[in-house]
């Protein structure tokens, strides 16, 4: 263990916590069986806490507090009971004797592979307050990444969930009363109109029929979305859909090569790195790539010559990825090309949101002013549907 860990080990932890505030942590943590491996509201938890958590604790350590007090500093001010408990469990695992890193392990929900190996490194090299600050800055960039991706993608499935809701709507309700007012006009009514009308009887009549065919075909995908072969088949199209393939290759490039750069910056084996990278890049295709790449790796081949044949990350990443191995600065190079393409994918989402705004305008009055349109059509004809010529 590094001398750093060590100064958060028991021994300090008796010089730095407070008698009375030992006791507080047991009464209120929820004790954990050993190996566990879910923690309520992970997904949560690492959105919203770990970032901030992980800043304030390498500012801690970097001010010369020991491990366990800066974690009993965290366990005070944690607003996520769920977290709280977590932290207060590290702490204790620490005073036990374990390292820091070991007793993260316990919590993989919340800190996965990435993390954990990250602040091995940082332990081992005697340079966790600079280690926990890197993962805290490459967790406030996928962090922003991510808000950046759902904010875009928020839009426009607002505005076709509301062209949907108000097209069912008027098919429901406002059809019918059209559909009585054309029962005495004695004449077909023109095709579009008649099909309205068609389509209200069928809703009406069959409407919780096909509400529950569309939640049972929702749960269905749901479940073959869950599987190893339906995901994969997902991230592939993802990865061709045209305009948003591009977008998802960038998104891939930009957390291969942040996760990339800090693993091997901490010190992580390049072997090791490219298996926990390999899924961080949110695309199990990207995954199974760099699984791929580190076989070669495991031969003896350069990890870019083992990537460059590959379709899936950018032909950039990889000539950077070459010019770090030459000069020795990987790390360096793929910080550089990470923040590229953060700045690539903004650009793109700014400009699908710029484009995507008049199409979904022109989307939402196709489809209501086609069902006016279509409720009007007869009262245009009404001279010729009347007089029956």
């Amino acid at each position: 263990m590094s001398p750093v860990v060590r100064s958060g080990s028991a021994s300090a932890a008796k010089a730095q916590t407070s008698s009375t505030s030992a006791p507080k942590a047991k009464q209120d943590e929820k004790p954990l069986s050993r190996g566990q491996k879910k923690v309520p509201g992970a997904g949560k938890i690492v959105n919203e806490c770990l970032p901030g958590f992980s800043r304030q604790l390498a500012a801690m350590l970097s001010a010369g507090m020991p491990i366990v007090a800066s974690l009993d500093a965290l366990y005070e001010q944690a607003d996520n009971p769920n977290f709280k408990n977590v932290i207060g469990q590290i702490k204790r695992s620490i005073e036990n004797g374990a390292a820091f890193s070991e007793s993260l392990r316990q919590f993989p929900s919340v800190f996965d592979d990435l993390y954990a190996n990250m602040v091995k490194g940082g332990e081992t090299g005697g340079q966790l307050a600079e280690t926990v600050g890197r993962l805290a800055g490459f967790l406030e960039a996928s962090a922003k990444l991510k808000r950046k991706v759902k904010s875009a993608m928020m839009y426009p499935v607002i505005v076709l969930c509301i062209a949907i809701t108000i097209a069912i709507g008027m098919i429901m309700f406002v059809v019918p009363v059209f559909g009585e007012m054309f029962k005495g006009f004695g004449k077909e009514l023109p095709a579009p109109t008649q099909f309205l009308l068609d389509m209200s009887k069928f809703l009406k009549a069959y409407g919780i029929f096909v509400l529950a065919g569309i939640i049972g075909a929702v749960v269905a995908f749901n479940k073959w979305k869950a599987t190893p072969a339906g995901a994969y088949k997902l991230d592939e199209i993802a990865l061709k859909a045209p305009v948003f393939g591009d977008l998802n290759k960038k998104v891939a490039a930009s957390r291969f090569s942040r996760t990339f750069g800090q693993l091997i910056r901490s010190g992580v084996p390049i072997l090791n790195a490219l298996e926990i990278v390999a899924g961080a890049t949110g695309n199990r295709v990207a995954g199974a790539v760099i699984l791929g790449a580190r076989s070669a790796v495991e031969k003896g081949e350069p990890l870019s010559s083992a990537m460059i044949n590959q379709t899936v990350f950018p032909v950039m990443l990889v000539r950077m990825l070459q010019a770090g191995e030459k000069t020795g600065k990987i790390d360096e190079m793929m910080d550089s090309i990470a923040d590229f393409y953060d700045d690539e994918v903004e650009t793109m989402l700014g400009g699908l949101t710029s484009l995507l705004e008049p199409l979904l305008m022109v989307f939402l009055g196709v489809i209501i002013g086609g069902i006016v349109l279509c409720m009007f059509l007869p009262i245009f004809k009404m001279g010729e549907v009347v007089s029956g010529k």
